[in-house]
């Protein structure tokens, strides 16, 4: 049983749980994290959904995407998401909190870090992952145009972010 925070619509916790699985009452919102890993290349950790998972089956993702559980804060929960997910450590001193999307049910932080990983280093969770690999931006956009890979509302956002960083050279190219 996963139970979550429950947040109103300014984040401010209510001191309140939510079960997962149960309909979250209009009003009260949950918090999401979204984990965009690129490595030094300015390569992008994707990973596909499992046929089976309710919510986009069988699609490419960003490199961690999960709900926080009851305690956990946004940071925790990206980090405790990237080990169950794909089995590694993440390094969230080369990462940033980017922005945050509030959404009908709950708000998403977007985090972006700097991690190079090793794809044979994975241990990707049966229940959720099927496969993870890199890809550049461009692969990733011709798998949103053949519907394979989820089409977040920040996406543009992200490539521009990573872009920039690739100029300053951040990353290496």
């Amino acid at each position: 049983m996963e139970l979550w925070d429950i947040y109103d619509e300014f984040r401010q916790k209510t001191g309140r749980t939510h079960q997962r699985g149960n309909l979250l009452p209009s009003g009260d919102y949950h918090l999401v994290i979204h984990v965009w890993i690129v490595n030094d290349k300015g390569e992008f950790l994707i990973q596909k959904r499992q046929p089976w998972k309710e919510g986009y089956p069988n699609m490419w993702d960003c490199s961690v995407a999960g709900s926080a559980i009851l305690g956990d804060n946004s940071e925790k929960a990206a980090i405790r998401e990237t080990i169950e997910e794909l089995g590694i450590d993440l390094d969230i001193s080369k990462g940033k909190l980017l922005f945050t999307v509030k959404f009908s049910r709950g708000f998403d932080d977007i985090w972006l870090v700097n991690q190079n990983v090793d794809i044979s280093d994975l241990k990707l969770q049966y229940e959720e992952v099927a496969d993870a690999k890199w890809v550049v931006e461009s692969e990733i956009r011709l798998l949103i145009s053949m519907g394979e890979f989820i089409e977040h509302e920040y996406i543009e956002e992200i490539f521009g972010i990573v872009e920039k960083q690739v100029e300053r050279g951040i990353f290496v190219k």
